[in-house]
Parts: structure tokens; C-alpha cells; sequence
């Protein structure tokens, strides 16, 4: 006690400062310091990308950067998503890709992750509505034995039947968790009311779906959907141009497509009339909201006004929806709302968790918002927060060599070019007041919108009468 007494007092002698009355940051009288300007947005420089098509139609861009002794590799088939799912299979392409690395011809799947790891890396697959990408990564000295990794993995997977039976167990436990939350059922709605029968509408799996998956319908699926033809590999890091290109003709040069490919979507037909749905969830003290409606896809000549104009109304903390459904009404802890962009076709959707007694004024909420934003052009400040917000978000988020690989596939997966990288930035800069009205009129009408309503039929089916009639559902 007494070395615990003398610490204590040695500490009050040599800190007193911390003890003492903080003193006035400025003093009466003293003139205002403004904060200094903001520095000028630095737009992502277009890497310089060497591309080549192998001659069994593969793309391959080899983006060389210096810095960690890394190397990124990062491969997108076009048309292996969800899209490419079957009405009585939704969700499939969720199980293909996570079971790329589950095995090979030659490996299991302990020991492709064995491999990945003692190369100081990874490899594995994701997917995505209109495709799969499967990506890999190894120190710059392993760059030859992840590329043949990869190919191996993406190529050649074996689909073991206990891998397989395995994998269909953990996204049936997944689904069951899912289905118990209010925002599942919420997006699995509001998708299909946008949607209808696209694919597009239908991403998200069912019992019956997973269930009936076996290991030659992945075999299939893979042979069908994994194509060179349909194929980018992105080729990023400490590794020169000559090199990348020799690894990449070794390991998929020889890649076969086989049979004919499946044909690219079309784009969404638009629904004839917005859907009104309540999906019961008897004894909830909240409500969660999705209002919905048609997009673009992610090439449009408006998507870039569209992409600002979300943010705007409803991309992060301070966008509208939030300020006033969070902050100004204290109706939720955080409300959303933009543009969702896939290559054939998009969707506008917003959403919120409310509580039961203000479910139908926040609705009202949302649906003023997007008819203000339709009709009133957004002040010069607010444009330009945003602007900023979304220049600096993009540049922080493709800092990283492995970003800057992923960015470029997913442009190429939804139709956009390797350009847009370094393009995306200006042409936000670019965006007028009126433009963002003018895109916000035609696809935030709120007219145009279908609604969806999580929650208790007793305790907010009347607030819900004067957005239309509503059908009660139980799924």
C-alpha cells in the first residue's frame, strides 16, 4: 500500500497539468482562425494497363506496381453469378464459387490452403450478380506457383461429395438465420417487386434450392460457366510485364471452352405496377422498410449523375435520408437510399429499421425526400460535400494494389472500361445541380416505387392504408 501511495504521489508531482483547469482555447476578443482550405481532389492516374488476348479468347491486363514485393491476381468470368441462375436454383452461384477451393484434380482442400499459405498468400472465390471472382495473392518470388495455383483451383475443381455435402449444411444453417431477420425477408421482396422473374430478382437461396445441389450439377454448372472466352485476369504488383504475360499463357493458354455459353441477360422488364407487401412478423416492435423501384444498369449514360445523386440522398451519414429520418426525427439508428447497378439492369432502394409508431411517417419521410431531390436543385455546399465525400472514398478505398485489381474486374464484369478507374473522379467533379435533379425525377420518382413493410399487421397495418393496399404475407 505504501509503494502503491508514493507511485500515485510521484505521478501527481510530474503530471499536473492533468489535474488542472484546461485553459481557454482562445482568448475574449482574438480574432476568428479559420481552417484552412481544402487541397485540391487528386484523381486516381489511370494505371498503365498492358492487355492481350490469349487465343482462346482470354483477356489479360498486367498492371505493374512498385512498392511491396506482392503480387495480386484477380480473375473474373463474366456470366457465372446469380444471373446465371436458374428460377428453380437461386443462390446456386454462391455454392460454385465458395466451392472453387474445396478441392482440385491433384489437391484437397487442406492442402490447396496449405499451398496459398507457404506462398505467403490466398486464393478463393466470390460471387457476384454477374459473375464469379476468384482472387489470389502470393509474395512477388512465389508469383509463378500461385498463378498455377489459381489456374488450378478455377480450372480443374473436383467437387468432392463431402466438401460438397458439407458446404450445402453451412448455407442451409446460414439460410435459417437468415430468414429469422426481418432485413433478409425485407431485400428478398423488394428485389423480386423491382425484378419480377429476372434473375436479378431471385439471388438470394432457398431450402429447396440448396438442398437439391449435387456434385455433378456443380461439375456442369463449372464446365458451362467457366470460360476463357468469358474470362479477365488482372495481373497486379512487383512483377514486369514480359513475365506476367509468360506465367499467364503457361497456366491458361491451353483452357478450352466447352459447348456453347450461356446467353447474356436481358435487361429487366419493368413491373406494370409498384408492389405494396406487408410481411407479417407478429409481436415486433419495429418495422423495417424497403421502398423500391426500376434502375439503370451500370454503363447508362446517367449512372455517374445517378451514383452522385444516391449519395446525396441517401450514401453515408450525412446524406439526407439519414440526417432526417436519424438525426432531425430520431425515427431509426440509420437510414439509406441509391442506386444499385449490375450489367443488364438496376434498382433504386432505401431502407430503414423504425419503430412501429412512426412506420408510416417515415415513409412519408423517404417518399418526400425522393421528390425533393426530383424537384429542387441541391445547394452548391451539399454538392460539393458530396463530391468530396465521394472522390476521397474512392481514392482511400484504391490505394491498395489488390483493390486497384478488383476495381478494374468488376468495371469489366458490369461493362465499364479499365479507363473509368481514373475517370470516375473527374467526371463526379463534373455533375451539375441539374443533372442530379434531372436523373433523381426519373428513377426517385416516388410514384415508381414499390414498398416493403417488415412487421407487426396489429400494430402498423393502419398506418399503411394511405401508401395503397397492401398484401399480407407470412414468408
Amino acid at each position: 500500500m505504501k509503494k502503491l501511495m508514493l507511485t500515485l504521489a510521484i505521478s501527481m508531482m510530474f503530471a499536473p497539468a492533468a489535474f488542472a483547469e484546461a485553459p481557454a482555447v482562445q482568448a475574449a476578443g482574438a480574432p476568428d482562425r479559420a481552417m484552412p482550405p481544402y487541397g485540391a481532389d487528386k484523381p486516381i492516374p489511370t494505371p498503365k494497363i498492358v492487355k492481350k488476348t490469349l487465343s482462346n479468347g482470354m483477356t489479360v491486363w498486367v498492371v505493374p506496381r512498385q512498392g511491396l514485393p506482392r503480387v495480386d491476381y484477380v480473375l473474373a468470368v463474366r456470366g457465372a453469378g446469380f444471373a446465371a441462375d436458374d428460377k428453380d436454383h437461386p443462390g446456386f452461384a454462391n455454392i460454385l464459387a465458395g466451392m472453387i477451393n474445396e478441392g482440385s484434380a491433384k489437391r484437397d482442400s487442406r492442402a490447396i490452403a496449405e499451398a496459398a499459405q507457404g506462398m505467403g498468400g490466398s486464393v478463393a472465390a466470390g460471387p457476384a450478380s454477374d459473375g464469379i471472382v476468384v482472387q489470389a495473392n502470393a509474395v512477388a518470388s512465389q508469383a509463378g506457383p500461385m498463378m498455377a495455383l489459381l489456374a488450378e483451383v478455377t480450372r480443374t475443381p473436383s467437387f468432392p461429395v463431402k466438401e460438397v455435402e458439407l458446404t450445402k449444411a453451412n448455407a442451409l444453417q446460414a439460410l435459417r438465420a437468415a430468414e429469422a431477420t426481418p432485413a433478409f425477408r425485407a431485400e428478398r421482396a423488394v428485389n423480386q417487386a423491382v425484378y419480377g422473374e429476372h434473375p436479378y430478382g431471385h439471388t438470394q437461396p432457398t431450402a429447396a434450392a440448396i438442398t437439391s445441389v449435387t456434385q455433378d450439377m456443380l461439375r456442369g454448372a463449372h464446365a458451362q460457366r467457366f470460360r476463357p472466352d468469358r474470362a479477365l485476369l488482372v495481373i497486379t504488383g512487383s512483377i514486369k510485364e514480359a513475365e506476367a504475360m509468360k506465367l499467364a499463357q503457361a497456366a491458361f493458354g491451353d483452357w478450352k471452352a466447352q459447348g456453347q455459353a450461356l446467353a447474356e441477360p436481358a435487361a429487366p422488364a419493368r413491373a406494370a405496377k409498384p408492389a405494396r407487401i406487408l410481411l407479417e412478423r407478429g409481436g415486433s416492435v419495429q418495422s423495417t422498410i424497403r421502398v423500391g423501384g426500376p434502375g439503370i444498369a451500370a454503363s447508362a449514360d446517367e449512372q455517374v449523375p445517378l451514383r452522385l445523386a444516391s449519395t446525396i440522398l441517401g450514401g453515408g451519414f450525412s446524406s439526407r435520408v439519414n440526417i432526417n429520418l436519424r438525426e432531425a426525427k430520431g425515427y431509426t439508428y440509420g437510414a439509406s437510399a441509391g442506386a444499385r447497378m449490375n450489367r443488364a439492369g438496376g434498382a433504386i432502394i432505401g431502407g430503414a429499421d423504425v419503430r412501429n409508431e412512426v412506420t408510416g411517417a417515415a415513409l412519408t419521410e423517404y417518399l418526400n425526400e425522393y421528390k425533393r431531390i426530383g424537384s429542387e436543385l441541391v445547394p452548391a455546399d451539399e454538392m460539393t460535400m458530396n463530391k468530396r465525400y465521394v472522390a476521397g472514398g474512392y481514392l482511400i478505398s484504391n490505394q491498395l494494389q489488390a483493390s486497384v485489381a478488383s476495381t478494374l474486374a468488376r468495371n469489366w464484369l458490369i461493362g465499364l472500361p479499365p479507363e473509368f478507374l481514373g475517370q470516375y473522379v473527374p467526371l463526379i467533379q463534373k455533375v451539375t445541380p441539374q443533372q442530379v435533379r434531372n436523373v433523381s425525377k426519373k428513377y426517385f420518382a416516388p410514384e415508381a416505387q414499390s414498398i416493403v413493410v417488415v412487421g407487426d399487421p396489429k400494430a402498423v397495418g393502419e398506418q399503411l392504408k394511405a401508401f395503397g393496399e397492401f398484401t399480407v404475407s407470412d414468408k
